[in-house]
């Protein structure tokens, strides 16, 4: 899950002055050329989000005439494929947004952006934002928007089960939910429906185990592990003990017919704001840092602009991806699509929002997990096994051991 919400007309009102203060020089003298760019919803409201690749690619025309910017925005849906079928028949575009579990798949067809980017630009990204993106110490793509999963609370249900304090560990976690239980609600909710990502579910327990998905190598798996037996216990526990709703652990209701909407879930590390202001009421969302075991660390995405090696446009492409990626308007689209900046010279972008500005400061905890181009696989092996062990079918041993058979096969 991502952090969004729809442009605002002043942010949309706005762009064209921002834009003329973004990077890219004038023109070049270059011949005249054409970049295209694909691109997805990232801002939900698509005419608000057309208006502002509308008004970028003018601004971006201004400072550069010989240069025409075509920029698609294509459904989330079949993205994989439709990309792959085009690079396969050399129709791809010249850029592309991706996501970090995407990049390994296509690393072959990536051009890299080490010597394509300014070196201010580089230097100024996090840290942990320019690991997610970076293969074989080479720069895939650069960077335009991170996020960041915290632990949200319920502040009226910490209310009603006469709890005062917030949970900072599991063993906080264990220790206050026969509070919430005896008071009718749910200490965390846990989506083990097998289609949901494992990055918003599991793999943040294992991360904070001191596990890992794949051994360092990369040529086997590692969730069947100590780390990874604990972090499936601990979920067996709680829902054994009948602090998570088993509901939910087979086949997950919509938002609306849930329990977090019905407020009987205490906490959750597996939505956003966004997705419970509706319901909770934004006053009664407590943002948290990620819980702690071992480590404490969650699941954040990165959205990269990534140039293909098939552009027969490269030096103008470049230009774009770095006009497109300033500070400037990554603020600008940022703010706009609810997301968080990978930039550290933009600041904290929602300082005088209590509930993201808690949110933002847990992008210092976030890991968009490995880089592998197996990883999608590997998740479709994991997550009946661990939807197996939650209904008793299987010890976390068992669950665990028998996945990582399936999933090291996968690996070769």
């Amino acid at each position: 899950m991502q952090l969004r919400k729809a442009v605002s007309a002043v942010a949309v009102a706005s762009l064209t002055a921002l834009l003329a203060a973004c990077g890219g020089g004038g023109d070049s003298g270059d011949d005249k050329a054409t970049v295209t760019m694909w691109i997805y919803p990232v801002v939900v409201d698509e005419t608000q989000h057309r208006a502002y690749w509308s008004q970028t690619v003018d601004a971006f025309k201004a400072q550069n005439p010989n240069i025409d910017v075509k920029v698609e925005i294509f459904p989330w849906a079949n993205r994989d494929e439709s990309l792959t079928t085009a690079i396969a028949g050399n129709k791809g575009p010249d850029v592309v947004y991706l996501i970090p579990d995407q990049i390994p798949k296509y690393a072959t067809a990536i051009e890299p952006m080490d010597s394509h980017l300014d070196a201010s630009a580089k230097a100024d990204y996090l840290e942990n934002v320019t690991k997610s993106v970076t293969i074989d110490n080479k720069l895939m793509g650069a960077p335009i928007l991170t996020s960041a999963l915290s632990l949200l609370c319920n502040k009226k249900v910490f209310a009603a089960a006469g709890q005062t304090a917030y949970p900072k560990t599991w063993d906080d976690v264990k220790a206050m939910a026969p509070a919430f239980k005896a008071k009718g609600y749910d200490m965390i909710s846990y989506d083990g429906d097998v289609k949901t990502t494992l990055n918003v579910t599991f793999y943040p327990l294992l991360w904070q185990a001191g596990g890992d998905v794949f051994a360092a190598d990369g040529k086997s798996v590692a969730f069947d592990q100590a780390p990874g037996v604990q972090a499936l216990t601990f979920l067996k526990d709680m829902v054994d003990g009948g602090y998570i709703n088993k509901g939910p652990v087979t086949t997950s209701p919509a938002i609306e017919q849930s329990r977090l909407a019905q407020n009987k879930v205490a906490c959750s590390w597996s939505v956003t704001p966004a997705d419970v202001t509706k319901f909770w009421g934004k006053d009664n969302i407590q943002v948290l840092p990620p819980l702690t075991n071992a480590k404490q660390v969650t699941y954040g995405t990165v959205g990269s602009l990534v140039m293909l090696k098939g552009s027969k446009n490269k030096t103008a492409a470049a230009k774009w991806v770095n006009f497109a990626t300033s500070a400037a308007n990554v603020k600008t689209y940022d703010t706009a699509s609810g997301f968080f900046s990978p930039i550290k010279s933009t600041g904290a972008l929602y300082a005088n929002d209590p509930v993201l500005a808690e949110a933002e400061k847990n992008t210092q905890y976030a890991t968009v997990g490995p880089l592998q181009v197996k990883s999608r696989d590997v998740m479709g092996a994991l997550a009946p096994e661990i939807q197996a062990a939650l209904l008793g079918q299987k010890t976390p041993e068992q669950a665990l051991k028998d996945a990582a058979k399936a999933a090291n096969a996968m690996l070769g």
